[in-house]
């Protein structure tokens, strides 16, 4: 009994039922009178009539034969198949594979026949082992392409972890005030390539320090509502894998400071890492002090800038610093008023959860932010800016005294929460300003040499001889008095 298919093709039907032999039948255009038919021998499956084709004609196209070809395999018995060993890829590469290298399975030429059987249990069809080292091939390309596909996942998934290990947006703001010292160093013209290296070296620094930061206090991150999903506490990275990420970017930091900049600069990097990760992390579990021991850790990164462009500390470059130290203090203040809860949680010794009330939390901020009112007269004063911009600090400055006021009259979270927000913009405006009103002596040189047998001081005066250089007595200082609120900036009286 035979059926007959949709493509022309007849299946053999044993009495029981079970599939039989398959054989193509070839639909095309009856023979018209006179017209002859040739048949190429030998036959597709063994014991087939073999197919006719009309020889005026090329009955299939090389697409639509290949096509029919492949559909009428897949539509066959699982038996057949096994016999076939062919699988899905191998088919798919055989349909879309071009047919002048079709392995034999069907020619334009009516003399060429379908090649023999090569074996029992096997198709007719030259070149099968091609079709299936196709399969095989198949199966190399989606292995690669998932293999490829498991490379990106794994290469997202580690850099999400490593850009919250290093707190990559706290990093970016150390990395603009170390930028800011750079550029404020550099006098009148500013080096692209140091400052980009300082830039580099610093946020290397910062994100050691920050990752460092975090293997210490894993157990406490995982205690708190704000911290619980960093890589560590969630274990989407092991401990080991983040000290290796912490040495890694910490001595490579470290080491582009010192070969780029210079070694004051690499020194500052490297005590700044230590004092942050061995010194003001411990800290926190311990007293309150911790506070004020992060702004001194904050305020370094423009002293690092600064060195790393003029190669020494002098008084001019304390301006910045100052404004960071005396700014954290009303900005960390804000913050842990506002996530004590959390910081208790943890474990941490924060100023705010020794004071129920409020009051001495707001009175330290206001205090340091009154502060900052001095340090726009400062730098018109040791000539770093202009007179505008001493205008501008003063009034920025009263604007987030002006929060601290509200929070200590108001101790809510809402009033919190503006003082945190002021702070957030002070900042990145003061510096802007800055820079933006900066002044750079072109005719200023630096102090070549001191001679301190003699107390002589030798400086050099832009004269009409350039050659000529003034020698003057030093004049030593009576005393160095620390003008109130500003303990580290001295102001040495000299007499007359």
């Amino acid at each position: 009994m035979e059926v007959q298919s949709r493509i022309g093709s007849t299946r053999s039907l044993d009495p029981d039922g079970r599939g039989g032999q398959l054989r193509f039948l070839l639909k095309g255009p009856l023979l018209h009178e006179g017209q002859t038919r040739r048949c190429s021998p030998p036959s597709l499956l063994p014991g087939d009539s073999p197919p006719c084709w009309p020889e005026s004609e090329t009955m299939w196209r090389r697409g639509n034969s290949l096509s029919r070809f492949t559909h009428l395999t897949t539509s066959s018995s699982s038996k057949f198949n096994s016999h076939l060993n062919l699988q899905p890829n191998s088919l798919r590469l055989l349909q879309i594979s071009d047919v002048d290298h079709g392995y034999g399975l069907f020619s334009r030429s009516t003399s060429t026949t379908v090649g023999p059987s090569s074996g029992p249990g096997k198709l007719g069809i030259a070149g099968l082992d091609r079709v299936r080292a196709m399969g095989s091939t198949a199966d190399i390309v989606d292995a690669t392409t998932l293999g490829a596909r498991e490379i990106v996942d794994m290469a997202r998934h580690y850099g999400r972890c490593y850009w919250e290990l290093s707190k990559a947006k706290l990093s970016m703001l150390v990395v603009a005030t170390s930028g800011a010292g750079y550029v404020l160093g550099s006098g009148s013209t500013v080096d692209l390539a140091g400052l980009c290296y300082t830039c580099a070296g610093t946020m290397m620094v910062a994100a050691s320090a920050n990752t460092l930061n975090q293997v210490f206090e894993v157990k406490n991150d995982a205690l708190m509502n704000r911290t619980m999903r960093r890589p560590l506490p969630s274990g989407r990275l092991s401990i080991p894998h983040a000290v290796v990420w912490a040495a890694s970017s910490g001595l490579a930091g470290t080491a582009l400071l010192a070969t780029q900049a210079n070694l004051l600069a690499a020194g500052l990097g490297a005590s700044n890492l230590f004092l942050y990760a061995f010194v003001y992390t411990p800290l926190k579990q311990i007293h309150p002090v911790n506070t004020w021991v992060g702004a001194v850790v904050g305020a370094i990164p423009p002293l690092l800038g600064w060195a790393a462009a003029c190669g020494e500390i002098t008084l001019n470059g304390w301006i910045l610093p100052a404004a960071l130290y005396f700014w954290q203090i009303p900005h960390f203040m804000a913050l842990a008023y506002l996530c004590r809860d959390d910081y208790a949680a943890g474990g941490f010794k924060m100023f705010s959860l020794a004071d129920p009330s409020g009051k001495r939390t707001a009175l330290v901020a206001l205090r340091n932010c009154i502060y900052l009112i001095p340090l726009g007269y400062l730098a018109y004063d040791w000539g770093i800016t202009s007179g505008w911009f001493c205008l501008e600090s003063t009034l920025l400055a009263l604007a987030i005294s002006g929060t601290a006021v509200s929070f200590l009259m108001n101790r809510t979270k809402t009033s919190a929460r503006r003082m945190f927000h002021a702070s957030l913009l002070y900042l990145p405006v003061f510096m802007s300003g800055l820079m933006f009103h900066r002044i750079h002596d072109e005719n200023r040189q630096p102090i070549m040499t001191e001679n301190t047998e003699d107390k002589t001081v030798i400086s050099h005066i832009k004269q009409d001889n350039p050659d000529k250089v003034k020698h003057t007595k030093s004049r030593p200082p009576v005393a160095y008095a620390s003008v109130a609120p500003f303990p580290f900036l001295p102001a040495p009286i000299y007499s007359s």
